[in-house]
C-alpha cells in the first residue's frame, strides 16, 4: 500500500484568500483597496501564482507581511488556534483586554472558514487517492 505524503497548499490565490477571511475583508473591500472588481479578485484567487511586485499590494492592501502571506498555512492557524489561544489559561482580567476586541473576525466566522477549508483539503485528498488507485 503507497503511503501518500500530505503537503500543505501552495496556491497563492488560495492563501489570499484565507487570508482575506480571516482579517474579515469581503472580495468587494479588498478589490477597493486595490482598485479592482470583485471579480478581479476571485480571479485572483482562483491563480495559482501571483508576482512578486502584486503580492506586496496584496499583502499591504490585508494589513499583513508579504511573507507572511506566502507562508499561510490553515493547518498552522488551526493548530496554534486550539493549543494556544483556548488552552492558554490566560484569563482576560489579567491581561486587561478583551480577547473578543483583538479579532477581526467572530469565531463562528473562523469556525466555519476552518471547515470549509478541511473540507476542501478532504476532497483534494479523496481525489488523489481515487486517481492512485
Amino acid at each position: 500500500m503507497d503511503t501518500l505524503i500530505y503537503e500543505p497548499s501552495q496556491h497563492m490565490g488560495r492563501k489570499i484568500g484565507g487570508v482575506r477571511r480571516l482579517v474579515g475583508l469581503s472580495q468587494t473591500a479588498l478589490g477597493e483597496k486595490l482598485g479592482i472588481t470583485k471579480q478581479a479578485v476571485s480571479k485572483l484567487e482562483q491563480s495559482e501564482q501571483v508576482d512578486n511586485g502584486r503580492l506586496k499590494k496584496i499583502a499591504d492592501a490585508l494589513g499583513v507581511t508579504e511573507e507572511g502571506l506566502k507562508k499561510f498555512n490553515e493547518e498552522k492557524v488551526i493548530y496554534n488556534t486550539v493549543n494556544f489561544y483556548e488552552n492558554c489559561g490566560v484569563q482576560t482580567e489579567s491581561v486587561n483586554a478583551n480577547v473578543e476586541t483583538l479579532n477581526h473576525f467572530s469565531m463562528d466566522q473562523a469556525i466555519k472558514l476552518f471547515e470549509e477549508l478541511i473540507k476542501m483539503d478532504k476532497n483534494k485528498f479523496d481525489k488523489i487517492q481515487n486517481e492512485k488507485k
